[in-house]
């Protein structure tokens, strides 16, 4: 597994951790739809939560910025396929967590509840 999968996986699993303490039911990971993928799918009240994990080893640029408007149409895509594949009734809700750092270094994690609103757009 190339190094970048490896610190990937390191953050995905960073930050089931930091849902769990929070009080996320998670319910999936890395759930794939054709050419989209959620990171992570949770439950938390009447919510369910689709979760964007971005991970790097340094902040020589800030993981918030490879979340763009084409990114958040592609998450609003998927998690509709989800909602729609099983039938969910509750409200959406869209998380993020940042996570700047290594194994060997520790780490910075940031977690944004509701970060954004789906597009009102076509899906």
């Amino acid at each position: 597994m190339a190094q970048h999968n490896n610190l990937g996986q390191w953050g995905e699993n960073l930050a089931c951790e930091k849902l769990i303490t929070e009080g996320y039911a998670i319910t999936e990971r890395n759930w794939r739809c054709n050419h989209w993928e959620i990171d992570i799918i949770a439950m938390k009240g009447n919510r369910i939560v689709f979760v964007e994990v971005k991970t790097r080893s340094d902040n020589y640029v800030d993981p918030l910025e490879s979340i763009d408007r084409k990114k958040i149409i592609y998450l609003a895509r998927a998690a509709n396929v989800y909602i729609q594949m099983h039938d969910i009734p509750h409200e959406p809700q869209f998380d993020i967590i940042l996570i700047v750092g290594t194994p060997e270094k520790g780490h910075q994690l940031e977690h944004i509840p509701d970060a954004f609103l789906p597009p009102l757009i076509a899906l």
